[in-house]
């Protein structure tokens, strides 16, 4: 099954979730963006929210050699479920430099809920910033890391979230200098149905 397959299959397999799933999720509302609109050109920052009380689920990606070393970018967003609540807060976290290498999860237990970024053709590289959105006073649990995506320099990257009841929380990347390109890991953890006292797990 190629890529473009899987985009347009990701709708179907979370509204099943959503069916199946042991929380009942919205997943019906699932916001899709299969048909390839990229939120950015070449060359150009972005700035990308998911709607109000929905989080970041999937994240594609084509790169381009000739145009500056740079990515496209398109995301997919989902309702959290009702048991999370809504969100009690948003904000933009720090920035995190080009050319350089970074981990970042949400503060205040954030969850990923948008992306900005700024090219800069003096490293060939980009500055991202993460959009995360806290839900209460729910906390982090049971995290780990994705696989690299892309699997190599230069690739399309395709990740989506198949777990349900796991959220991105943030990413660690690495960048070629040689490549002029950037594998990222996406942090993703689940979330306690009951509030917490920590302010920052």
């Amino acid at each position: 099954m190629d890529l473009a397959q899987l985009w347009v299959l990701l709708p179907l397999v979370t509204v099943a979730w959503g069916q199946y799933g042991d929380y009942g999720y919205p997943y019906q509302q699932y916001h899709d963006y299969s048909d390839d609109g990229w939120v950015n050109l070449n060359r150009q920052g972005f700035s990308y929210q998911c709607p109000h009380g929905q989080v970041v689920v999937a994240v594609r990606s084509i790169f381009n050699k000739k145009e500056g070393s740079d990515r496209q970018w398109n995301y997919a967003c989902m309702p959290t479920p009702q048991n999370l609540g809504e969100p009690t807060e948003c904000w933009w976290e720090e920035i995190n430099r080009a050319g350089m290498e970074w981990y970042q999860t949400c503060s205040n237990n954030g969850l990923v809920a948008g992306f900005q970024s700024r090219y800069f053709e003096s490293v060939l590289d980009r500055e991202w910033q993460f959009y995360c959105c806290r839900y209460s006073k729910r906390c982090p649990y049971s995290c780990w890391l994705t696989t690299e995506y892309p699997g190599h320099y230069g690739e399309e990257m395709d990740m989506i979230s198949y777990n349900y009841d796991y959220y991105m929380r943030g990413a660690t990347t690495t960048f070629s200098a040689v490549e002029r390109d950037r594998q990222w890991k996406f942090i993703m953890c689940r979330m306690t149905d009951y509030d917490c006292e920590f302010a920052n797990v």
